[in-house]
């Protein structure tokens, strides 16, 4: 069963790596701990000396193997260099061509290559890219989605393209429980990705009023109003907080370039101004008009009630799922 393992982890459960600054290393040290695949965020500019620090704060505070996500939409190739010098576990890439090159140079270097994909197309090609498994992310996800399908109709899809090939397909989106999980599994999945339940994990670098929104908040909208100039054309599912439903309908011409700036954060180390409209979402360093800035969530947030070790998250993945298996339901 996919709760088993995938990729040479104990279980087949993935936390998303899920920027700015949010899953650290005491939330990847956690979940790597607790048995899943953890996955710290590069940097989304060149940031070899942080990135370093980073996963070597990650191998302080566990001997278990995790992984690192990559952005390949913005400058990587330094950080790429000591993803691969550190000989993390699994390099997970996104928003790019995943190519035959950059999978034998991971490979090279003892590296596995998984790369989340929001297209039969892109599952396609990231198979003839020789990778280690694939991560098919649907609509329902949270933060910057890729792709227009939805995850019960292109995970099939994907699986019955993989065939018999040893390449653990993960299933993506809106999976915040176990019964997501089970039901992730039947349609022939092997894993799952969650990226919002991680989020509303004590370990989490969101900002405390992120969390509570993810508690308290059970809406979502699949968006573009956030992040237009720095990241063009990458749209986004967030939360439906009282500022998003006051600015959804923002002008396509407008962006966040001249707009107020709202706060400040250190992300990845360095200091940076929060306009409103900005990309990033609020981590625990975060100041200024919380509540005014991006929050981004799956469309599974209404399930998630409170907030748990991310141990927790993956008992109650693990257990639930196996209760379900066996005909044990109660409500899980």
């Amino acid at each position: 069963m996919g709760w088993r393992g995938i990729l040479g982890f104990e279980y087949g459960i993935v936390q998303a790596p899920l920027g700015p600054d949010i899953s650290g290393p005491e939330l990847v040290a956690a979940v790597a701990n607790a048995g899943g695949l953890g996955l710290l965020r590069a940097p989304d500019w060149e940031s070899p000396d942080y990135l370093r620090e980073l996963i070597r704060k990650t191998r302080s505070l566990t001997d278990k193997p995790f992984g690192v996500g990559l952005v390949l939409a913005f400058p990587h190739e330094e950080n790429l260099k000591v993803i691969l010098d550190e000989k993390v576990a699994v390099l997970q890439v996104y928003w790019g061509e995943c190519s035959k090159e950059l999978v034998l140079e991971a490979h090279l270097a003892g590296v596995k290559v998984v790369p989340q994909v929001g297209s039969f197309e892109d599952a396609r090609k990231a198979i003839d890219a020789g990778v280690d498994g694939i991560i098919v992310q649907g609509r329902e996800a949270g933060g910057h989605v890729i792709g227009q399908e939805g995850l019960i109709s292109i995970l099939p899809r994907v699986v019955d393209l993989v065939g018999d090939r040893d390449i653990p397909v993960i299933a993506a989106g809106g999976i915040v429980n176990a019964r997501g999980y089970v039901a992730a599994l039947a349609l022939g999945a092997k894993g799952v990705c969650l990226g919002t339940r991680f989020v509303a994990t004590e370990e989490s670098n969101a900002h405390p009023t992120y969390k509570r929104k993810l508690v308290e908040l059970d809406r979502t909208e699949y968006t573009n109003i956030f992040g237009r100039a720095r990241w063009p054309n990458a749209p986004q599912r967030a939360l439906v907080t009282p500022f998003f439903n006051d600015w959804k309908s923002l002008p396509p011409h407008e962006n966040e370039i001249n707009q107020p700036v709202i706060g400040r954060s250190t992300i990845n180390g360095e200091e940076k101004e929060i306009r409103r409209f900005g990309g990033p979402v609020p981590n625990m360093t975060t100041t200024g008009d919380i509540e005014s800035m991006a929050m981004y969530a799956g469309q599974g947030v209404g399930l998630i009630k409170e907030i748990w070790p991310a141990s927790e998250v993956i008992k109650r993945l693990v257990e639930g799922a196996q209760q379900l298996i066996r005909g044990e339901f109660a409500g899980l």
